[in-house]
């Protein structure tokens, strides 16, 4: 079964596949692969193979083979070719089997610098000035997928002077990044964003990522820290640029506090483009100022469309251009 499971692995490290997901059906186990963001059929297997399919993944990443009604998290490190990959590994019970969802890292990707990942020389301009400052908070927002870890780890790279302590509190740690200091959240020990978030504060940081702001107690931290001399980059879930400042004012931040810290913030999102592969679209609100000439999201899209380089049935996928 182990040598199914590599050529599973190698399978989908071969077609650039972001994800496996290995799905228990009622009469078999499915395949499907997440290729430049849509998830595809790629092969079945018998029902009467799914125990040991599953136990061999879970025995691969160090997971409780006996533990079958809880999820569990694993990870791994494989090489294929010249390239090393890590695997992280998730497990869900259903109702017909424990799924699971392998996620594949390619390594040599953390390598890139800002001047890599897609921004026009305009935006990573104004993204640049933004990340010279020393003191305030810079918010990345998309959803899950959209390359927020990548924009921000390449930010990191291009901050990580030898003058300059960073630390990253992360859920989890994606990569590990030569002299920086990581953290991550552990829930079970009670190792929260909040705590770690204190604990840091006690070590004379220059620099901080929070992986991501989702509570009052990590908003009200990350505010007060960027008030007080340190460079905050975090993330947040919403639809767009603007949507950072009424997302941080819900959560509880009074609205002055919101415009005094926020140097500003960047939406993203992956567009497939022709004929296939995907790009980032960005959309860039400088400090809280929305109305101040802003290409949004869609301006940004539609000029991918203009130069041919996409379609607008794949643009209406990540926006809507109506």
């Amino acid at each position: 079964m182990r040598e199914k499971i590599d050529e599973i692995i190698s399978t989908a490290i071969s077609k650039n596949s972001s994800d496996i997901h290995i799905e228990p059906r009622e009469e078999f186990v499915k395949i499907r692969y997440r290729i430049d963001g849509i998830l595809f059929d790629q092969d079945t297997i018998p029902k009467k193979f799914q125990s040991a399919l599953i136990s061999s993944i879970k025995i691969m990443v160090n997971l409780d083979i006996a533990e079958s009604r809880m999820p569990q998290d694993g990870k791994h490190k494989i090489k294929s070719g010249k390239k090393a990959y890590d695997l992280r590994v998730s497990t869900l019970p259903t109702i017909y089997g424990e799924k699971i969802v392998v996620r594949i890292l390619e390594r040599d990707k953390i390598q890139l610098t800002l001047s890599d990942i897609g921004f026009r020389d305009e935006l990573l301009s104004s993204y640049r000035q933004m990340i010279s400052k020393r003191n305030g908070m810079i918010l990345i927002t998309g959803p899950t997928g959209s390359g927020k870890t990548t924009t921000l780890y390449a930010t990191l790279k291009e901050l990580n002077h030898k003058e300059n302590n960073i630390v990253t509190i992360e859920d989890p740690v994606e990569y590990q990044l030569p002299g920086i200091s990581q953290t991550q959240v552990n829930y079970k020990i009670g190792l929260t964003f909040p705590k770690i978030l204190r604990s840091v504060l006690r070590q004379d940081p220059d620099i901080i990522l929070v992986g991501e702001i989702r509570d009052l107690e990590t908003a009200k931290i990350a505010v007060q820290a960027a008030l007080t001399g340190h460079l905050i980059l975090g993330t947040l879930h919403t639809r767009d640029a603007k949507g950072a400042f009424s997302r941080l004012v819900e959560l509880g931040i009074d609205e002055y506090l919101v415009k005094d810290v926020l140097l500003g913030v960047i939406a993203q999102r992956l567009v497939r483009v022709i004929p296939f592969g995907r790009m980032p679209v960005f959309e860039i609100m400088e400090g809280y100022s929305p109305n101040k000439g802003m290409r949004t999201l869609k301006d940004e899209a539609l000029r991918l469309f203009a130069e041919g380089l996409t379609t607008k049935e794949e643009i209406a996928k990540i926006i809507d251009i109506n």
